[in-house]
């Protein structure tokens, strides 16, 4: 493992293989809370996190209690179970320390156990036989690369807000098509080597 081999995967996790505009997974908080930047910078920050430990702790399980065990087939259920706890810890961590974030994040919070990019992030370590650093870098990498993508997304949100817009563009429908627009924007990474 060479800093070529995680500067490929950092780069290619936040930009180029982006969870939300390549693969489309997070969606539902990347649209949720994404009407105001301070609420998107918290989620970003909260999901960058769940997501390195995430990528720590369903590395171990599945390198020192799956394998082992012969129990590949219940990846799914033992990564969900390891990211509801991981996401328990972290809503009582702001529930205590930043209660202003806790009640601004509301039901998108909890649903962190059920974002598809955590999940996502756990079974793709897997896929591409990553070790526990490339792992881990992949993990806090998809979730920067997540923090990116809805933060330049709630900026974007905030100033449209103030423009005026078709009558029939006026809420969501211009969040979508702002959306495809940044995902097209994206897509211009994917031409991006590491040398």
């Amino acid at each position: 493992m060479s800093i070529t081999t995680l500067l490929s995967i950092s780069l290619g996790a936040i930009l180029t293989n982006n969870f939300i505009f390549s693969q489309f997974l997070g969606i539902c908080p990347f649209l949720g809370v994404s009407k105001k930047l301070d609420t998107a910078v918290g989620m970003g920050a909260a999901v960058t996190f769940v997501m390195g430990l995430a990528s720590a702790f369903t590395w171990a399980v599945n390198k020192f209690l799956l394998v082992p065990m012969e129990l590949e087939y219940m990846q799914t259920v033992a990564f969900i179970l390891v990211i509801a706890a991981l996401v328990q810890f972290v809503e009582m961590f702001l529930k205590k320390s930043i209660p202003a974030l806790y009640t601004a994040l509301g039901v998108y919070l909890p649903l962190i156990t059920t974002n598809c990019a955590v999940l996502g992030v756990a079974l793709l370590n897997i896929q591409n036989n990553y070790g526990f650093i490339e792992s881990v870098v992949y993990g806090i990498t998809g979730g920067l690369g997540f923090l990116l993508a809805i933060v330049l997304f709630a900026a974007v949100r905030e100033s449209i807000q103030f423009a005026e817009n078709p009558k029939c563009f006026d809420g969501f429908p211009i969040a979508l098509v702002t959306a495809g627009l940044m995902a097209l924007a994206f897509m211009g990474f994917s031409g991006l080597k590491v040398w």
